[in-house]
């Protein structure tokens, strides 16, 4: 878990607010008892989560695709290549919104804005050297030129909900090794 304590704070203060500011009947599926607290939401998404992460044209019109997602300090880190629609998309409306399902066992529902942490023509975020040796370390140094193959978003978001029928079953499953 690479989460501060302020990163836990601020990830289950959003959590909460998003669930409470939700419709009846979407409070009505994710109950209290079917949701996850922050520390448990961060011990689940590790490593790379394939995300469904929608965009829309000029047209306003929707466009969904697959992206690989790194939770990292209670955000989602994602990337593509330069030239790609999401990329186009994302540098002219940068409002988005990804989904992370595994099967019937988590959703995990995301809206905000993203910020680009690498920009082409301009100065990368203050911590990108912190993610870019993160994402070397998890792809490989020369999986590609990083520096003019790949840009990387920070989705800021602004509702996040969580999703967990039977929450006991999924973190079970994160300690199956843990006993040998």
């Amino acid at each position: 878990m690479r989460e501060t304590p302020e990163d836990l704070r601020r990830l289950q203060v959003l959590l909460d607010a998003s669930l409470s500011r939700s419709t009846s009947h979407l409070r009505s599926i994710i109950s209290t008892e079917r949701t996850l607290t922050a520390e448990q939401l961060t011990g689940i998404l590790t490593g790379m989560c394939t995300l469904a992460l929608s965009t829309v044209t000029a047209k306003g019109e929707p466009r969904i695709s697959g992206a690989d997602g790194h939770f990292l300090h209670g955000k989602w880190h994602f990337g593509t290549a330069p030239g790609a629609a999401k990329a186009r998309h994302l540098a002219a409306r940068p409002a988005v919104s990804v989904a992370h399902m595994r099967g019937e066992d988590l959703g995990v529902f995301t809206h905000g804005t993203v910020e680009i942490l690498n920009p082409q023509n301009g100065e990368p975020a203050e911590d990108w050297p912190d993610l870019l040796a993160y994402f070397k370390d998890f792809y490989g140094d020369d999986a590609f030129d990083w520096d003019n193959d790949a840009v990387y978003y920070r989705l800021h978001p602004h509702w996040m909900t969580a999703y967990a029928p039977d929450i006991a079953k999924l973190t079970a499953a994160l300690h199956e090794g843990d006993e040998g």
